[in-house]
């Protein structure tokens, strides 16, 4: 966890890049969601009025690189080259390894990429503040986000053990989890048929789970619930296919 916190607090210019695109994405996504609010019958959609809304977008933004939705290809790429091997030959377990590094990953981001964009919605716009013993658990479901994106990571990125080459299948997953987690809009905007389609998946976990404990939408302890139990099936998921997949590891080039 050290380490990975070293590594990313290392590349300060990208991080002040990073945090200046998500404020300027933000105010965009903020505009066309009150637009949609504006020419709403009562001025809310799914539950959501002028507050909240904002609230969402801004805690999404600061989210978006806390829990890490696409372009984590490290591990990919170092199937693809070979380089895993020695991976596996150093005396950790791989997936245990890099979950770590990605919690200190996350625990920086914390810092320099979930912050400021809520501190830049909370002085400029309308914000709801959740009451004070809805603190330590919204921090508990943030983390729980991270461990459900992680599984999921993990298994696109192990997907390379087959694949040689996960670009497609990384693009495709980047892609559908900013619709299906509720970056793009609240899954609340969504049809009841596919909101309660959703949940049964884990996509709702990274995103929409720690937005709804922020706003106190929803029941606490089933967001939670949900989020624990993708929590330990993804990771499961992820040691069996790595056992799998290192049954028989081919050097590429070699």
């Amino acid at each position: 966890m050290a380490a990975g916190f070293r590594r990313y607090s290392t590349y300060r210019q990208a991080m002040v890049a990073g945090t200046a695109t998500n404020v300027v994405f933000g105010l965009l996504r903020m505009a066309v969601l009150l637009a949609a609010l504006d020419s709403a019958a009562g001025g809310r959609i799914g539950g959501y009025d002028v507050a909240a809304t904002v609230t969402y977008v801004w805690l999404g933004q600061g989210l978006l690189a806390f829990v890490v939705l696409w372009g984590d290809s490290a591990l990919s790429d170092r199937i693809r080259t070979g380089d895993v091997v020695v991976d596996l030959y150093r005396p950790w377990d791989l997936q245990v390894a890099a979950l770590a590094e990605d919690l200190g990953r996350a625990g920086y981001c914390a810092l320099t990429r979930l912050a400021p964009p809520v501190v830049v919605g909370a002085l400029f716009f309308p914000f709801r503040w959740p009451s004070v013993e809805r603190w330590p658990l919204f921090a508990v479901s943030a983390v729980l986000a991270v461990l459900v994106s992680f599984g999921m990571r993990f298994l696109v990125n192990a997907s390379t053990f087959w694949l040689l080459d996960n670009r497609g299948v990384g693009s495709l997953f980047g892609v559908g989890t900013g619709i299906l987690c509720g970056l793009t809009v609240p899954l609340d905007f969504f049809p009841e048929w596919a909101r309660f389609a959703l949940w049964f998946t884990p996509f709702p976990a990274i995103m929409q789970g720690p937005i709804d404990v922020f706003l106190e939408h929803g029941s606490l302890w089933l967001t939670l619930a949900h989020q624990v139990a993708w929590a330990v099936v993804l990771f499961l998921l992820g040691k069996l296919v790595l056992a799998r997949a290192v049954r028989k590891v081919v050097v590429q080039g070699g």
